[in-house]
């Protein structure tokens, strides 16, 4: 009985294969087959690849056999992920995103005692989503602050400065249950065993920036780099320029996980 049911699909996938609709999509499929390109590590970081695309045929085969005849406009597609991909190597750092892309994104470190409604007004004016990471100290205090913060993206920094593993772990399951979205990111060298262990990303900014903020940016900006920018008076004050200077030379700036995916 297995023998005949085996005997019985290989029959039909023989048939399938002769069948003119399924001929007339794998004679077309080259125009659509795209290659996955490799995430790129360099010792300890690594730059994300890029995911390829491919025809379905088993999906594409069945809506055109139900069409009843070949269509192309019915053709389905699916990812093909790279071999070598950031998603199975959470033990390097992240320090941009794929370079093809012509985007950046904007970094800002949150601890205990940090005001950020300056900050917050002037992305809201700008329209421009940032990406934050917060101290658990600061999340124990600020919830509502958090919880307002829809559109930007929020993992978490340390704990009272320090990288406990349970105080850690406890923040980070503590800002998922608040935001009831999952935290993705770490940030910076203390976190990335710890990080990688929780299958957390850990990413290391191409470009940190303590003041000067416009110069620093005009002078370094590039495809997909991660800018951390320090929140301090001087940096607010150049803020909005800076991110018409982006704007105006072309880039796109986006959170972390559009940035960072393949």
């Amino acid at each position: 009985m297995i023998f005949s049911f085996y005997y019985t699909n290989k029959i039909i996938e023989f048939l399938k294969e002769k069948d003119p609709i399924m001929k007339n999509i794998r004679k077309n499929s080259s125009k659509y087959h795209i290659d996955s390109i490799d995430a790129l590590i360099i010792n300890n970081n690594i730059i994300p690849g890029k995911v390829g695309k491919d025809i379905d045929y088993k999906k594409s085969y069945s809506k055109m056999k139900q069409y009843g005849s070949y269509n192309e406009t019915l053709t389905v597609f699916k990812d093909v992920k790279p071999v070598v991909s950031i998603d199975n190597n959470y033990d390097k750092y992240i320090v941009s995103g794929n370079k093809e892309k012509r985007s950046i994104a904007l970094v800002f470190r949150v601890y205990k005692d940090t005001n950020i409604n300056s900050l917050l007004s002037i992305l809201d004016k700008n329209k421009v989503c940032a990406n934050f990471f917060i101290d658990g100290t600061y999340l124990e205090n600020n919830i509502l602050t958090l919880k307002s913060m829809k559109n930007h993206e929020i993992n978490i920094l340390s704990y009272n400065n320090s990288y406990d593993k349970s105080l850690f772990e406890t923040s980070i399951s503590y800002l998922e249950n608040i935001l009831e979205k999952d935290v993705k990111y770490c940030y910076g060298e203390e976190v990335l065993e710890l990080c990688s262990k929780l299958k957390l990303h850990t990413i290391k900014p191409s470009l940190v920036i303590h003041n000067n903020l416009y110069r620093e940016v005009k002078n370094n900006i590039d495809n997909s780099i991660i800018i951390s920018i320090d929140i301090n008076s001087y940096n607010l004050k150049e803020l909005s320029s800076t991110i018409d200077y982006i704007k105006g030379k072309g880039y796109k700036i986006q959170l972390l996980s559009d940035l960072l995916r393949e």
